[in-house]
């Protein structure tokens, strides 16, 4: 028999490979190359810019991205058409991104003042020791705080001497009324008004708080708590422009 034929001389070759292949995998190392050539620009340009873990590690996770979209290069039948679009909606992605990362302290009360325009009891801070309350519809000022950690909406009476919680709201933060004597009393608009005194461990309205607050529950039912004097007192100042309530702590 022949040596060069046959079904029993079949030899074991591995099949070239397609040049389309090498071509994918060239455009996927020069894409790497680009990525890593645009971060070393971007360090040239903002010098100083990523300093802290927090700042290296967005760069990481944004070098990753990248890099793993990128392996669609690798891919048979890439549409490049469709790969330019997806990649100008990533670029867009990237660009919000790095937006948001060189303005996230201006960014950072974005939040808030969304909230106090839906819902004017929510403060916002203007300044680490101010705050700003806007008017509510009704005319007055209404504030969330926070007695003992729980939320409470306080109406702003700088016409009351205490710091007053509704009964209903004194019982949802746990207080006992049938274990108080309600022997104080006081002059409100509607007669001779009595209260039991009441010390929270803490009241916070945003950023400003006090610890061990002395407060009177009311006895009959109210429509709102309210954050008089003995709370306004303890501040550095407070003052109502316009329609806004600006409340200033001390030092």
């Amino acid at each position: 028999m022949s040596e060069g034929g046959g079904p029993w001389n079949v030899r074991d070759h591995e099949p070239a490979r397609p040049p389309g292949a090498r071509r994918r995998r060239a455009l996927w190392i020069l894409a790497l190359l680009a990525i890593l050539g645009g971060v070393r620009l971007l360090f040239a340009a903002f010098p100083g810019a990523v300093s802290s873990p927090e700042d290296w590690a967005w760069v990481a996770w944004g070098v990753l991205l990248m890099a793993m979209l990128s392996t669609s290069l690798l891919s048979r039948g890439v549409r490049w058409s469709q790969a330019a679009r997806h990649a100008g909606i990533w670029a867009g992605i990237v660009a919000v991104l790095v937006l948001g990362v060189t303005y996230r302290s201006e960014l950072s009360g974005v939040g808030q003042r969304v909230r106090m325009q839906f819902s004017s009891s929510y403060p916002v801070a203007v300044s680490p020791q101010e705050l700003v309350v806007t008017q509510g519809d009704e005319g007055g000022f209404f504030v969330m705080g926070k007695v003992n950690g729980q939320l409470v909406r306080f109406l702003v009476d700088t016409g009351a001497s205490d710091t007053v919680l509704s009964p209903a709201d004194a019982k949802r933060l746990g207080v006992d009324l049938d274990a108080l004597s309600f022997d104080k009393t006081a002059e409100t608009a509607n007669g001779t008004g009595y209260g039991a005194a009441f010390t929270a461990d803490s009241l916070a309205v945003g950023s400003i708080g006090f610890s061990d607050m002395p407060l009177v529950i009311n006895q009959a039912p109210m429509s709102s708590s309210l954050l008089g004097m003995s709370f306004l007192r303890r501040l550095e100042s407070f003052q109502v422009k316009g329609d806004k309530l600006y409340l200033k702590s001390r030092d």
